[in-house]
């Protein structure tokens, strides 16, 4: 789950990480009104969550609080990569002498949370690290005792900074360290880490992503949640407890177990196919949860054949099959459906597969040729 970078960088300023004075705001009046207030030149930021909102001319300056006002009635009726703009960032200009990335995140090949900075700032990192990986500083962070403030001042020489700066940097990276792991966060960023012209250093801009599995945790976060933002299939999907991502292909993938899903999708690869989406029903699913994924994966215009792959264990075959076979009573697609069941009651789910007319397969290989078959069939 990603934050706004309002929302991301009130927490950096609850943990004492110095951030621009500025408020969100809805419509170009209360802009007006936020410019008056800041008394000096303000910058106008798009809230979405997606990158390249400046390239998209959704970051302004205004020198004014009538310029900020018509920048920002231009910057509401944005659409930035199929976004609508419903909120803007009003900050106050910051005189920025250099631009410092500072980010958290987790190694999985080291398999522990790392500290990455570089004096390349105010772009991507994924940029940086594709042009000039050298410029790129890590520091690995050891679970049981955290980040070290040496480590944080180590890495304030690697990439350059100012030695009178150095206390201050490590202070921030302590401070974001904290944000991360208390969030249970995948990543806490600030990018640019801004010098400012005075010696100082502020949060121009931030970001969090919080890690799903977590939110349990943490329902003040949950809540800060932008449905506005996310797919509606993959809206859908978490209110069911379902884990589903949408991709670009064109064949329905529903699977029980993270593992076989990946499988399942691919072996669909393997013979040619593309699959149109990641869906994991979990263990244990009934058939109105069945149901739900598949109206879930038809309600993508692009899918041109389904593949439905049990193993039944926990779940049980014949309950997944109910469930098909209920939605399609519903739904009334004819987009071709492919089913591969084995396991707890596999006879009987293929027996009720059959009843309704279903393409069914012996093994995972049978059904992804089918499936890839038949979506060629309907393209």
């Amino acid at each position: 789950m990603k934050l706004h970078e309002y929302q991301s960088k009130t927490i950096f300023s609850k943990y004492g990480i110095p951030i621009p004075r500025g408020q969100v705001a809805a419509n170009a009046r209360d802009v007006q009104q936020i410019a008056t207030q800041l008394g000096r030149r303000v910058v106008i930021k798009a809230q979405v969550l997606v990158g390249g909102r400046g390239k998209a001319g959704g970051v302004k300056l205004a020198d004014t609080p009538e310029a900020a006002k018509e920048l920002a009635d231009v910057i509401l009726h944005l659409n930035i990569k199929g976004l609508p703009v419903r909120n803007v960032l009003v900050d106050e200009a910051i005189e920025i002498a250099q631009e410092i990335y500072l980010g958290i995140t987790i190694d999985r090949a080291a398999k522990r949370a790392t500290l990455i900075a570089s004096s390349a700032g105010g772009v991507e990192i994924e940029e940086v690290a594709r042009t000039t990986p050298e410029k790129i500083i890590r520091a690995p962070i050891d679970p049981a005792l955290g980040l070290q403030d040496f480590q944080a001042r180590a890495v304030a020489f690697k990439i350059g900074l100012d030695k009178n700066l150095v206390n201050d940097f490590a202070a921030i990276t302590r401070a974001l360290y904290r944000v991360f792991a208390d969030t249970d966060a995948s990543l806490a960023e600030i990018n640019p880490l801004a010098v400012t012209k005075d010696g100082g250093l502020i949060a121009a801009d931030g970001k969090i992503v919080l890690d799903d599995n977590a939110l349990y945790r943490h329902p003040d976060l949950e809540a800060l949640r932008d449905g506005d933002e996310e797919d509606a299939s993959e809206r859908a999907a978490r209110k069911a407890g379902l884990s589903f991502v949408k991709l670009d292909g064109n064949i329905g993938c529903m699977v029980n177990g993270a593992g076989l899903a990946m499988a399942t999708m691919d072996v669909i690869k393997f013979y040619g196919g593309e699959p149109a989406n990641f869906l994991d029903i979990g263990g244990g699913a009934r058939s109105e949860k069945v149901k739900t994924a598949l109206e879930i994966i038809l309600s993508d215009a692009n899918v041109k054949g389904v593949l439905i792959n049990i193993f039944g264990g926990i779940t049980r075959g014949d309950e997944v099959a109910r469930g098909v076979v209920d939605g399609l009573r519903e739904i009334k697609t004819n987009v071709p459906m492919i089913a591969r069941i084995v396991g707890t009651n596999a006879e009987e789910g293929r027996r009720i597969l059959a009843s309704a007319q279903m393409i069914t397969a012996q093994t995972l290989e049978e059904g992804a040729q089918k499936a890839v078959a038949a979506a060629k069939g309907k393209s």
